[in-house]
């Protein structure tokens, strides 16, 4: 009787001190984050002074000087990003999605061999075809422009996005197929009134990834684009810092603040689709 209510006793407490600890570790994980939103709030000389999250004073004048620290405005940098990242969506979609049907469902010969390699380049570190990429890109014309970051996405060149759409079109019963054949539709039509009203949880999915490594991608971005009215957001925040003169850290707070706004609120609104996806396309 006293084992069994000391266990009782035990679990009860066990679950307020994984609660707790969940919260701290969460706050830990966040602080980073917390203190960023602080400082964009403190004058320039207070922002290194202490590492607490407690405003001494106010000073929202950093969102409206970071706003037009350079130029053009921040705004600007907003709907390059903006434009980039509904191009790579849009591409991503249209091209891995068809990929993804050709592989899950059509036969044709050497597929499970181009599946393959298809994977094989997950592998390949972006490092190591930048160079003759941007070899290529430049001779085409095509450096400081949005074309070389998008063009690729529409050629399905993200093995990861295809990948996670075979799987999910794998789970998905054949006799649908099947039935849609029966009644004269060939793959285009089994593919746009069938497959992909289906494919909803694995098409925001790879919106939602698409999104985010887009939109916080800083290498290939600053690689391509060097006129200042063509920079991304990434790109714009390195801009903030100057070796030559003081950097205003209050500035770029501010505006790193803004930068993460769509990002928080693609996450929120896609929460329960991400979810939902990544575990459908584990099932098999």
């Amino acid at each position: 009787m006293t084992t069994e209510l000391s266990r009782t006793v035990g679990r009860r407490l066990s679950v307020p001190a994984k609660h707790i600890g969940l919260v701290l570790i969460g706050f830990v994980m966040l602080y980073p984050v917390l203190w960023m939103v602080v400082s964009s709030l403190r004058p320039g000389d207070e922002i290194f002074r202490s590492p607490g999250l407690i405003l001494e004073s106010l000073h929202a004048e950093n969102y409206t000087e970071g706003w037009y620290a350079l130029s053009p405005s921040f705004g600007t940098y907003l709907l390059n990003s903006a434009v980039l990242v509904l191009g790579c969506i849009v591409g991503n979609l249209v091209s891995c999605s068809m990929a993804a049907y050709a592989f899950a469902r059509l036969h044709f010969s050497g597929k499970r061999w181009w599946f393959g390699i298809m994977l094989g380049t997950i592998m390949l570190p972006v490092h190591v075809i930048i160079v003759p990429q941007y070899v290529l890109f430049s001779q085409i014309g095509w450096v400081n422009t949005f074309l070389p970051l998008i063009v690729p996405k529409i050629l399905a060149t993200d093995a990861f996005f295809v990948f996670l759409m075979v799987q999910f079109i794998r789970g998905l019963p054949r006799e649908l197929d099947e039935a849609a054949r029966i009644d004269g539709c060939g793959h285009p039509r089994i593919f746009a009134q069938i497959i992909l009203p289906l494919m909803k949880p694995a098409l925001a999915t790879t919106t939602i990834f698409t999104f985010i490594w887009t939109w916080n991608d800083f290498f290939t971005q600053l690689i391509y684009l060097t006129d200042p009215d063509m920079y991304t957001v990434p790109v714009a925040l390195r801009s903030f810092v100057d070796s030559t003169v003081a950097t205003s850290w209050g500035s770029q707070f501010a505006m790193s603040v803004v930068s993460i706004i769509p990002i928080f609120l693609a996450f929120l609104i896609g929460q329960r689709y991400l979810v939902k996806g990544i575990a459908t396309t584990g099932g098999k």
